[in-house]
């Protein structure tokens, strides 16, 4: 036998195993065996395997074994998002619809008036011609032709079609004004309806005059930040408010959102609507106007946490990004290689070692399905999956944010199995692994295995073979 005590060459799934940065066997040193016939019933003349280190004995065991994968990951807070002043139409934009509309609803008034008027004059013009017709018709008839009474009806026929000929042309004009009249007066109203529909709780001249902290936890019914003094209020739901809340709009998912929040049923404008909104905004010291405007509420499914902020106070309001927010919800990250994606599963188990060295359990809740490339400076890295992990006590996580911490995951259980520690393992020169057994009189062999799954954090093997059984006495280096 072998004096020395060279390295072990792991197996293929205890490389890779090693290469994910949680397996005990890296670094131990174990005996490769190289005799000729190492499974050979004659006894040394020692009555021992020498093996050239100092050794214990230890007993073959049966339990239940986990595999684990230990990985970087971060610490924080799950859902991040923003929060957005939204664009929409000023009031000063509003009011001047409102005045283009009215402006053109007085324009269609006119033309109608003016094509009254002209369509009145033409109708006369009209009768007075036939009735001039008809006693022409009279007085020129037979000797009468050439009678003064004719001569003076056929100069009143001329001037009655010289009056029909001019009026008819204003009856068709007005006509034609009347017409575009009305497309403006449709178009203006639309347009009105579309200012009113996203008008904005921030006029152009509007500044922020407060401004949360980052770190700062708002609650449902509370104010996120201020515009004209006025508070911007969080409430409780999934669909971005996208509209201003006025009478008269359509049924919607945000409308019975906001509903629910007021503590009225259904997703329609109601007139309960209107009366629930006024006294939401005499709590808010609001105008009590009966109508939300768009930006005067923002909607989240809960707590929100406050990441950053990017105005100042002071500064105008633009639409944009306001604030950068995260749900109360505590999260570990975790960049998977992709080629791992089918060891994991939700639900898994996992072990989390916190940046004080202390751990705490978790469970696996997301395992993505779109592998993201390495970027430019971090060429020759595997391309990872997004892994979600939720705490099961998330207040032993404190309350870091990006805080780096590694997590073990659990991806394998063999229950009931016999188990080695792995530095009793031994290397064959041959291939392939083996314990070294001790006799209830001393005597030492060599009982080749098959080796199962590994448990890093216990530094256990599941192994199976001949002649193994709970209880055996095998060797192991000393402590």
């Amino acid at each position: 036998m072998t004096t020395g005590a060279p390295t072990l060459e792991l197996p293929r799934r205890l490389r890779r195993r090693a290469a994910l940065g949680g397996l005990l066997l890296a670094g131990l040193a174990v005996v490769v065996l190289v005799v000729a016939n190492p499974f050979s019933s004659s006894p040394s003349s020692s009555g021992t395997i020498d093996n050239g280190s100092p050794t214990s004995l230890t007993t073959i065991a049966r339990r239940s074994l986990s595999s684990q994968t230990q990985v970087s990951a971060t610490l924080g807070y799950a859902d991040p998002g923003t929060i957005v002043q939204p664009s929409g139409t000023a009031p000063e934009n509003v009011a001047q619809s409102q005045q283009t509309a009215e402006s053109d609803r007085a324009q269609l008034a006119s033309a109608q008036a003016s094509l009254a008027d002209d369509s009145t004059a033409l109708a006369r013009a009209r009768a007075q011609l036939a009735a001039d017709r008809q006693k022409a018709s009279v007085d020129c008839a037979g000797v009468g032709a050439t009678s003064s009474a004719c001569t003076a009806d056929a100069q009143a026929l001329t001037t009655d079609e010289q009056s029909v000929t001019a009026a008819a042309p204003k009856v068709a004009g007005d006509t034609r004004a009347v017409a575009s009249a009305r497309s403006a007066l449709a178009a203006a109203d639309a347009a009105l309806a579309t200012a009113r529909a996203d008008q904005t709780f921030a006029a152009q001249s509007s500044i922020f005059t407060s401004l949360p902290a980052v770190g700062d936890v708002i609650r449902p019914g509370s104010t996120l930040y201020e515009i004209d003094g006025n508070p911007v209020v969080l409430l409780r739901g999934s669909v971005t408010a996208w509209r201003a809340f006025v009478g008269g709009m359509s049924p919607g998912a945000d409308v019975a959102e906001l509903n629910a929040d007021l503590g009225v049923s259904g997703d329609a404008f109601t007139a309960e609507t209107a009366s629930a909104i006024r006294s939401f905004q005499r709590a808010h010291g609001l105008p009590e106007t009966g109508g939300l405007l768009l930006g005067s509420v923002v909607f989240e499914p809960g707590a929100v946490r406050v990441t950053s902020v990017t105005p100042t106070r002071g500064a105008a309001v633009q639409g944009g990004t306001v604030l950068g927010v995260t749900s109360t919800r505590r999260q570990v990250t975790i960049a998977l290689d992709a080629s791992q994606q089918a060891s994991v599963q939700v639900g898994d188990p996992v072990t989390i070692t916190l940046p004080d060295q202390s751990t705490t359990p978790g469970r696996v809740s997301f395992v993505g399905s779109v592998a993201t490339q390495p970027s430019s400076q971090d060429q020759g890295q595997a391309p990872t999956i997004e892994v979600d992990v939720v705490p099961t006590h998330p207040a032993a996580t404190g309350s870091l944010d990006q805080a780096p911490v590694s997590v073990s995951i659990t991806t394998a259980t063999a229950r009931d199995a016999l188990v080695v520690p792995v530095t009793a393992l031994l290397a064959l020169a041959g291939g392939g692994y083996a314990v070294e057994e001790v006799g209830a009189n001393g005597t030492h062999a060599l009982v080749r295995i098959e080796l199962g799954l590994f448990d890093d954090a216990a530094g256990l093997v599941q192994v199976t073979g001949s002649g193994l059984a709970a209880g055996q006495r095998i060797v192991v280096p000393a402590q």
